[in-house]
């Protein structure tokens, strides 16, 4: 009674669109007001516990920092370096764009917020150059969903925290699916704006030129190195890393490139704290929700069930994926990953999964959640980049979401793209 009043509570509401902070915190009450094993006081009581960690104060931190690098012009001086180094390849600006929200996502370990910090600057040039208007909102859509792979992720904290899994070592697993699936994206730029004629940037190539766009960017170029040089060299945990990524953020966009004043970061600053408030009230009702499930021993009973039918790996991972990619298509990144990474996480170890490899698999699926309809949040960014209807990008995502889906496939059945740093760096 307590579980299926749980599920069906919260489906109903997810259906009405409420959102799902409150959807969930909502369920979470009705399972325990059928039941007689909690008080109400439980809820509450989980909102302050589940958030009162050190290492989810990372999360803060990180959309901060993400928020100031992108008023701050430290998305534009990377930018411009990719420009001068890719840009006359056939489809040019494309494949800038890629290793452009790669870089970002190094910074801010945001999906939406490399959409909306790259896609601004890029989406208007490569319109003007002639690029297909749909593909152009797309491709950012789906470069922007490798903010939350490449380390530091927000995800992977959440994931982290969720399971007790060590979130440095998510970070350097991370590495090996970001870089895949951005290879991938610039491998398929490249061929079909060669098919289609597009080029990119008409102006030659000099070392003058290379020079002068490194020299304008050396800060922002050394922003990455330091936050992950500094988690890996153990000066700073990724907690401290988030603090100090964004005070780096903070002193390179007003002292540096003195393009952040007293007036225009409060823009992003008040984006920051918006984000923030959301996340963090999805992050202490979900955190109820799943205790809930654990006190229900429904992880085991999934666990036990996926067994029944199969106890071959190869299909176990192939479910699992199923699942996550239709989840992702209805629930934000965060909640999923809280609400079924304790469920899903005892399947993939009784097949002897690895935690972290088990962990990027879950990432990388619902990064794909980013470009997927009917949630796909980037698609709502970038149709509000380009200032167009949702379905201008949608029309262009097709080819991009197969792309990565095929990605995720080599991610989960070849272990070694997401082991091999780990492993290397601890032997």
């Amino acid at each position: 009674m307590v579980t299926g009043t749980l599920l069906v509570t919260l489906i109903l509401f997810l259906i009405l669109e409420v959102p799902v902070g409150i959807a969930i915190g909502i369920s979470s009450l009705a399972a325990i007001l059928v039941g007689d094993s909690l008080s109400v006081g439980f809820i509450p009581q989980t909102l302050v516990s589940s958030t009162d960690s050190f290492p989810i104060m990372a999360i803060p931190l990180f959309i901060l920092a993400g928020e100031l690098m992108g008023a701050g012009g430290v998305s534009r001086r990377i930018l411009a370096v990719a420009n001068v180094f890719f840009g006359r390849i056939p489809g040019g600006l494309a494949i800038v764009t890629v290793v452009v929200c790669m870089f970002f996502a190094a910074v801010s370990g945001s999906g939406p917020a490399t959409v909306a910090a790259v896609g601004g600057m890029v989406v208007p040039t490569m319109i003007k150059k002639g690029y297909g208007k749909s593909f152009v909102l797309a491709l950012i859509a789906a470069a922007g969903s490798i903010g939350v792979i490449i380390p530091p992720s927000i995800p992977m904290v959440i994931f982290g925290v969720t399971t007790a899994t060590s979130i440095s070592d998510l970070f350097l697993g991370g590495f090996g699916p970001g870089f895949l699936i951005g290879f991938a994206l610039i491998f398929w730029c490249h061929f079909y704006c060669k098919k289609m004629g597009w080029r990119g940037d008409d102006e030659p190539f000099s070392w003058d030129r290379a020079r002068k766009s490194l020299s304008e960017a050396k800060w922002a170029l050394l922003n990455p190195l330091i936050i992950l040089g500094g988690i890996y060299a153990g000066v700073f945990t990724p907690t401290e890393a988030a603090a100090v990524a964004a005070i780096y953020a903070f002193v390179c966009g007003v002292f540096i490139h003195r393009e952040l004043t007293f007036k225009t970061i409060l823009a992003p600053i008040g984006s920051a704290c918006s984000t923030t408030g959301t996340t963090m009230v999805i992050l202490g009702c979900a955190s109820a929700f799943t205790r809930i499930l654990t006190i229900e021993q429904i992880p085991t009973m999934i666990t036990e069930w996926l067994i029944h039918i199969t106890q071959n790996g190869i299909i176990i991972l192939l479910l699992i994926n199923i699942l996550l990619l239709i989840v992702g298509c209805f629930m934000d990144t965060t909640p999923a990953i809280l609400v079924l990474a304790p469920i899903l996480l005892p399947v993939a170890m009784s097949i002897g999964a690895d935690p972290i490899h088990f962990g990027l698999i879950m990432v990388v699926n619902l990064s794909i959640g980013f470009i997927t309809p009917p949630l796909g949040i980037n698609l709502f960014v970038a149709a509000r980049v380009g200032a167009v209807p949702l379905e201008t990008v949608t029309r262009g995502i097709i080819p991009f979401i197969l792309v990565m889906i095929a990605c995720l496939l080599v991610v989960t059945y070849v272990p070694a793209v997401t082991l091999a740093l780990p492993h290397l760096l601890k032997s």
